[in-house]
């Protein structure tokens, strides 16, 4: 909305008019009326070829976002992602917020797979594959019009009474039940299970969790709804640096469209609304374009876009524009593509090119960084991983003995799915031991434990002032894991240990 002049306000102040607001320049969001106010999206769904094809495709996705969580891969579940244990099971295979590693790839295969499909295919994913869209349109949406009629084709009614209180029933199971399924993945089944059979009184605080979460799917489904794609969520934001000018598009041929107009006598009252007083002349027949301003493309549009005015932040090329629209062509005998999905390149009549740089880039990337993230898995998978540390204090102590000392810091991953106990040992140069025993050191499954070691060896196996050793953890069921350090001493052997040290540097 356009600002308020401050001269405007104290001139109608000092005459004693009542403070108006100016009407915007121009529209800033499709969801907006003139006075600020929320203008609710009651699309008219265009049922053609893309509709039917999206259709099977959420309620398949639907389907599999249900199912998911209750998979088993390696008798763990496919996905879950138990941010209160710090535990991420992805394929079966159960990683830790120490796999940084594996995060980075993960991350970095997940945005340049993002980028890759932007590129090619545009902003399919948001119209055809996102939950907001895919649940928004294809279970709310019906629910709505089940009980306040479809706009097109009777006048909707007004959600009062028992209509009314009948459609936010459905929409509080609707979403009772989607809070359910999206908990599923961050606490697994099993607990998911005990939280819905057992008293709330018995688990409040997961009751108020599963509460919050239905309060948030409501808010989201029964208010705030296409305003999370158009406020919230920042991918058509980013199309500008995703797109370019080959990647698939939803647009409308202006070359063909314009000028745009209906036959007969008078002015179009959609050019009248758009344009103000001056309107848009009806053209003959053989003047205007193939558009005859019916404005279906408009109504049907879930954000209320007009795809006339070009490539617009809000546009989740959900193709409903193209449905309607080839309707219409059909009737009037006009070939369908008036509105379709091509590029900017062929929009402007030129050939869309396939084969760019963009599209060797993102996949070589991808590539790359899936098989980063597979050889690291595949040294993850079970058993434990030891790391060692160099203790405090000073990086060696030389005894009284004349042997060299080292304080290790020994930290065991339990990758199993059952405690571990686990013994410690260390091999190297002849005479190499331990001087402290550490006993046993029992770690839970998918937890971290660890040990100080002291380890003695002669001076005579330095060289270079340094001895590389193994450590070797021994789990009482299970194959043993080692790791490999280099223990620090003296370069020669007359040569005293330092008398200060900031603590040492881990190797």
């Amino acid at each position: 909305m356009r600002l308020v002049d401050p001269h405007e306000q104290e001139d109608q102040r000092s005459n004693g008019g009542a403070l108006v607001s100016l009407d915007p320049g121009e529209q800033v969001l499709t969801t907006l009326n003139q006075d600020g106010s929320r203008k609710w999206m009651k699309p008219r769904p265009s049922r053609g070829r893309f509709w039917k094809h999206r259709r099977v495709v959420a309620y398949g996705l639907i389907g599999l976002f249900t199912v998911l969580p209750h998979l088993r891969m390696n008798g763990k579940p496919v996905l879950l992602f138990d941010i209160a244990h710090r535990e991420f099971t992805v394929f079966g295979t159960t990683f830790l917020p120490t796999d940084t590693l594996l995060l980075a790839m993960l991350f970095v295969t997940i945005f340049a797979s993002i980028f890759f499909i932007t590129a090619v295919l545009g902003r399919a994913w948001c119209g055809w594959a996102c939950p907001q869209t895919v649940y928004m349109e294809f279970l709310y949406r019906p629910i709505e019009r089940l009980f306040e009629g479809e706009p097109g084709k009777r006048k909707p009614k007004n959600a009062v009474g028992l209509r009314k209180l009948g459609k936010y029933a459905a929409f509080l199971l609707c979403s009772m039940f989607l809070a359910h399924t999206f908990l599923a993945y961050f606490v697994g089944t099993d607990a998911l299970r005990e939280w819905v059979t057992r008293s709330p009184l018995e688990h409040p605080v997961p009751f108020l969790i599963m509460a919050f979460v239905t309060g948030a799917m409501m808010f989201d489904f029964g208010f705030f709804r296409e305003q999370v794609c158009i406020l919230m969520c920042p991918y058509g934001r980013l199309q500008s640096v995703m797109l370019d000018k080959n990647s698939l598009i939803v647009g409308y041929d202006t070359k063909r469209g314009e000028p745009r107009g209906k036959s007969g006598r008078g002015k179009s009252k959609r050019a009248e609304q758009a344009t103000g007083d001056v309107g848009l002349p009806i053209l003959a027949e053989d003047q205007r374009g193939d558009c005859i301003d019916c404005t279906l493309c408009v109504q049907t549009c879930p954000t209320g876009i007009d795809i006339r005015d070009g490539l617009q932040l809000e546009c989740i090329h959900c193709a409903q524009c193209i449905d309607a629209c080839d309707a219409v062509m059909e009737k009037i005998g006009k070939p369908a593509g008036l509105i379709r999905y091509s590029s900017r390149v062929g929009f402007d009549g030129g050939a869309r090119r396939l084969l760019r740089p963009r599209l060797f880039l993102y996949p070589t990337i991808i590539f790359a960084a899936v098989t980063v993230f597979t050889l690291a898995v595949a040294g993850k998978t079970g058993g434990a991983e030891v790391l060692a540390l160099r203790g405090p204090g000073l990086p060696y102590n030389t005894l009284d003995s004349g042997d060299i000392s080292n304080q290790v810091r020994l930290r065991v991953t339990n990758r199993e799915d059952t405690p571990q106990a686990y013994t410690f040992s260390v091999v190297g140069p002849e005479g190499v031991r331990l001087a402290n025993d550490p006993g046993e050191l029992v770690v839970e499954p998918y937890a971290q434990g660890a040990v100080v070691l002291s380890i003695v060896v002669d001076p005579s196996a330095f060289e270079g002032g340094k001895c590389r050793v193994s450590f070797v953890a021994t789990p009482q069921d299970g194959e043993p894991a080692t790791t490999d350090y280099k223990l620090l001493g003296p370069s020669r052997v007359s040569e005293t240990p330092p008398a200060e040290t900031d603590g040492g540097s881990d190797e």
